[in-house]
């Protein structure tokens, strides 16, 4: 009888307790390891280099570069690795973001052991888990009537693309040749003007709508 395979799992979370918590919950399943962990997005695509997991949890808001762009730039380098966003917030335009930049499931923290345990398992055999929040976020936006697009200036449109790119304000500023407080000042505008309060909820709605190109 042939032993089944232990499916590698990446943690990828700016909370140090969320991760040692969610690494004392694989340790309980034998046929769960945990092969790497990452504060941000960036060390996880570094670490991806490294450790090749099957399945990633991955966090959505966070510092360096967030959970969207993240998995864009995963994915984009290992399209087998199936990416679960893990995060307190079912914000339509975060769910969509995800989901369209790959994530093969997307939960809320306040899933159960065994209910996440078996997410894992599943994505590693290519099928999807939806928290019933997701899913309703989902079927709201396939019902509500599309958002007119917004009228960002083409020097904004500029910084918007490095967002999705997982730019930091530093790195707009040096590939644009502006200052660090024009990228505020674009980035300001960029989130007034799509009436988002974060990077990762602009990021969503440019993928949504078609904005930029992954």
């Amino acid at each position: 009888m042939n032993t089944p395979k232990t499916i590698q799992v990446m943690l990828v979370d700016d909370h140090n307790v969320v991760r040692s918590g969610l690494a004392t919950f694989l340790r309980a399943y034998d046929d769960l390891a945990l092969v790497g962990e990452a504060k941000n997005g960036l060390e996880a695509l570094n670490l991806c280099r490294q450790k090749k997991p099957d399945v990633i949890l991955m966090d959505l808001i966070m510092p360096e570069m967030d959970g969207i762009a993240a998995t864009k730039a995963i994915l984009a380098e290992y399209p087998q690795i199936k990416i679960i966003a893990m995060t307190s917030f079912e914000e339509e335009a975060l769910v969509q973001g995800v989901l369209a930049a790959g994530a093969i499931s997307y939960l809320l923290k306040n899933i159960s052991a065994d209910e996440l345990a078996a997410a894992i398992r599943a994505a590693a055999m290519g099928k999807s888990t939806l928290s019933p929040e997701a899913a309703s976020a989902l079927i709201h936006a396939t019902r509500a009537p599309k958002q007119p697009l917004t009228d960002l200036t083409e020097r904004e449109m500029d910084v918007l693309r490095l967002v999705v790119q997982g730019q930091s304000n530093q790195q707009i500023a040096a590939a644009l040749v502006i200052s660090l407080a024009t990228v505020k000042a674009h980035i300001s505008n960029i989130l007034s003007k799509l009436q988002v309060s974060s990077r990762a909820e602009a990021i969503a709605f440019a993928i949504k709508h078609k904005l930029v190109t992954l």
